[in-house]
């Protein structure tokens, strides 16, 4: 069997705030060391329900913060940016089932470090669907068939994606009680926790299906101010609605709608002030 990992940071086990996920802050090297032990924990995991091949792509910030030489040496790494897809760079319908760990709850939700791509998106839809990256990403692992067996990350982030994916796997490694203060297991225990959810998660992959996205997906994206809005509207295709900060596309697919979010959010993240 043949599984995939996208590995964000904030949702990594005992990380409670930014100087632990920054690459120009104190604890960054702390927290590089823990998230590539819950990236291990997973590896592990897998291998022992039955993978023989398996793929982790770095998916926080610019994608290099996994230390390579300490992974397990039997996984494949895809580490660095610019990557056409992002967070599901390298994910394709070969693979038998996706995990996603270190996963942080959507913008404007209760939950350490919560936010959607940028600080500048107060909200994402596809459609009628309010969605966060652990969405976005579910849907495009969707779109090539492939299910999201296990979610681990804070305590709110496990429940988005309960609510999301019908049976789905979770792995609360830390327990949000403000955006930057958690109640934390022991990264060993959460290592525990973690392969012990893997393995299920591989046990239980015949009743969780795809997240099937929309044919022909409205994308919208609501930005905090109009600075933001109107540097993300540039991209051909987007129009700002009018009264409000909200920008749409409409995309061809789900694929395309992904690559459209990464181009407006870049886009945005030009504006200098408030």
């Amino acid at each position: 069997m043949k599984f995939y990992l996208s590995m964000d940071m904030e949702g990594v086990t005992a990380l409670p705030d930014y100087t632990y996920v920054d690459s120009n802050e104190p604890n960054y090297e702390r927290g590089r060391r823990l998230m590539t032990g819950d990236a291990n924990a997973i590896i592990q995991g897998a291998f022992e329900g039955g993978a023989n091949e398996f793929l982790i792509n770095d998916s926080h910030s610019k994608m290099n913060n996994l230390i390579a030489e300490e992974l397990h040496e039997d996984a494949l790494l895809i580490t660095g940016g610019v990557k056409n897809y992002s967070m599901v760079e390298g994910l394709d319908p070969s693979y038998d089932g996706a995990f996603f760990g270190g996963y942080h709850a959507r913008a404007g939700q209760k939950g350490v470090m919560a936010h959607s791509m940028i600080f500048a998106v107060r909200t994402m839809w596809i459609n009628d669907l309010e969605i966060g990256e652990l969405g976005f990403n579910a849907l495009v692992a969707g779109y090539h068939g492939v299910p999201v067996l296990l979610v681990a990350g804070d305590d709110c982030a496990c429940k988005e994606a309960e609510a999301l994916i019908p049976n789905v796997v979770t792995a609360a490694v830390k327990e949000s009680l403000t955006r930057s203060a958690v109640k934390t297991l022991h990264p060993k225990a959460a290592q525990r926790l973690l392969r012990e959810k893997t393995r299920q998660a591989i046990d239980n992959r015949k009743r969780v299906k795809p997240l099937a996205p929309p044919d022909a997906p409205l994308l919208r994206i609501e930005f905090t101010n109009y600075g933001e809005a109107e540097l993300a509207s540039m991209m051909p295709g987007c129009e700002i609605e009018a009264g409000t900060t909200v920008v749409h596309f409409q995309a061809e697919d789900i694929l395309e709608a992904y690559r459209a979010m990464l181009v407006m959010t870049e886009l945005a993240m030009q504006a200098k002030f408030c």
